[in-house]
């Protein structure tokens, strides 16, 4: 008998299977195929203060190993998510639940977490650093060390009940240099990596295939280096990791762990097919004894 069972910040997960935030809803929409509950928890999509409607289509596009997406966080925003979608899901959903927040100003991040500790609907604060900042010319929160910090003091100042998770760009200069600079600034722990910038061109239009012209590029193709990036955070700094990018298989599961990912979210793969992460639990028992591996806790940073 195999423990796939990890431990965040003190708060149990089954499995470390997470669906990652914008691949799932808000959880309840899958319920109608499979019991969500095997699920290790469900980090739902990103919210912000007020309703956003997203960007114009065509904002999906296929590459050779993954998907480009520049959907532009379509949200309803946090008011009704906290009093409406949440709800929704709690009510068939007995597992951990991550919020994802994201904002285009330090007091929009302030605000909704806030409003996101208050709710004892959610566990985890999962903060989305990759958005731009507005009142510096558009440039990511997650692009320097020192912004990355002052957004991260900013939301632990006033979250008081619930662990935060700082989500990282992979379109940074330094990652393990940003990442340090979170967990100065007090962050319970750290998810990575977002999507890389890419594009696509209609050959036959010859113009961009995004409206937006430029997209977050995820799935199989970044695989190797989220888990090199994962790697890196792993040494250097002590606080939890949930490793994100590429996965769509046990395996993969089991390679991120052993970077350094506690846990793991499945992002793209849900669009592909949405029974991934039911499967991908399903296999994890079998992996872990055709690799001998009694324990997922065991293996964590086992590959340093």
């Amino acid at each position: 008998m195999v423990d796939t069972s990890v431990e965040l910040n003190g708060i149990k997960f089954q499995n470390p299977v997470i669906p990652a935030s914008g691949t799932f809803g808000y959880g309840y929409e899958f319920a109608h195929w499979y019991d969500i509950n095997c699920l290790g928890a469900i980090c739902i999509k990103g919210t912000t203060k007020e309703p956003r409607f997203g960007n114009d289509c065509p904002r999906i596009a296929e590459g050779p190993s993954g998907i480009l997406n520049a959907v532009g966080l379509e949200n309803p925003g946090i008011h009704k998510v906290l009093d409406e979608e949440l709800p929704k899901l709690r009510h068939i959903y007995h597992q951990p639940i991550i919020a994802n927040i994201s904002g285009f100003s330090k007091d929009e991040y302030v605000y909704c977490c806030a409003k996101a500790d208050e709710s004892p609907l959610v566990d985890i604060i999962e903060v989305n650093i990759s958005c731009p900042n507005v009142h510096n010319g558009g440039m990511s929160f997650g692009t320097s060390p020192e912004s990355a910090g002052e957004i991260t003091k900013a939301v632990k100042t006033i979250v008081h009940n619930k662990p935060v998770y700082i989500k990282l760009s992979p379109n940074a200069m330094d990652i393990a240099a940003i990442a340090k600079s979170c967990e100065e600034a007090g962050a319970d722990g750290i998810s990575l990596i977002n999507t890389f910038l890419a594009m696509r061109i209609d050959i036959k239009k010859k113009k961009p295939i995004l409206a937006n012209v430029t997209g977050g590029l995820s799935g199989p193709a970044v695989f190797p280096i989220a888990l090199r990036m994962v790697w890196q955070v792993y040494e250097a700094v002590r606080i939890p990791i949930i490793g994100i990018g590429g996965i769509s298989t046990a395996d993969d599961v089991i390679e991120m762990m052993l970077a350094g990912a506690t846990a793991v979210q499945v992002g793209a793969a849900n669009l592909k097919n949405p029974y991934a992460c039911k499967k991908i639990i399903e296999d994890l028992p079998s992996a872990m004894e055709r690799y001998g591996i009694k324990s997922l806790k065991s293996i964590i940073g086992g590959g340093h």
